[in-house]
């Protein structure tokens, strides 16, 4: 079978810049510039995660500079009127946090991102310590992984797995991780099978299955070799 996918553990940033409670407003954008980061963590305790200041958090402060921070939305939360007047990492953070967990998969990640809109991910334990950082740009480093590296895999765990009495027969190409197999099989309903397991393989970026079913004379010579 193919392997485990890569986790989030893999590809995390585990030096990490973070904030506390009482950080101050320029605090928090001097910290952001010099590390080059969008978001960041807020901290207390021993490390636990309570929430992430981003940017989109800073900027109601000029957005609204003329306004009344006093202000609350229609469902009784401080509005973005509101968030100007605040000085503080504790009352600019999002919060809950929205985190991910060491042992999630790449693609778990990636989802969490889209569905939440964010940009990155604090990675924390089972009681929220913070453990490390993934970004957008960490998910995409599985893409790095040279050709000869997904070819062997996609021979190893999906080629001798699905196919193991035609695998001298499967052809396996891979350039800029495009995968192409070719060659004759006994079994054509196991075609999209190969084209779902090779997409699983961390790196692969798209599947082309040039497979065509083989005679029943050639199935024997595959059975007997």
């Amino acid at each position: 079978m193919p392997q485990t996918p890569h986790i989030v553990s893999d590809v995390m940033t585990q030096t990490v810049v973070a904030v506390g409670r009482d950080a101050q407003f320029k605090e928090i954008v001097r910290t952001m510039e010099q590390w080059s980061v969008s978001a960041i963590p807020v901290l207390e305790g021993e490390g636990r995660v309570i929430g992430v200041v981003s940017e989109a958090d800073l900027l109601p402060k000029e957005e609204f500079r003329d306004s009344d921070p006093s202000l609350f939305d229609q469902r009784g939360r401080l509005s973005d009127v509101a968030k100007a007047g605040a000085a503080t990492a504790g009352d600019l953070m999002s919060t809950p946090a929205v985190t991910v967990r060491p042992g999630a998969t790449l693609a778990q990640a990636a989802r969490i991102m889209a569905v939440r809109h964010v940009k990155r991910l604090p990675v924390v334990d089972d009681v929220g310590i913070l453990q490390g950082i993934v970004s957008r740009a960490d998910l995409l480093k599985v893409f790095l992984r040279s050709d000869e590296d997904i070819e062997e895999e996609v021979r190893r765990t999906v080629v001798s797995y699905l196919f193991p009495a035609f695998s001298h027969a499967v052809h396996v190409e891979v350039h800029d991780g495009v995968v192409t197999l070719r060659g004759r099989i006994r079994d054509t309903s196991l075609i999209p099978v190969a084209a779902r397991l090779v997409r699983a393989v961390e790196g692969v970026v798209d599947v082309e299955p040039h497979l065509t079913g083989a005679s029943a004379g050639a199935a024997g010579r595959g059975d007997a070799g």
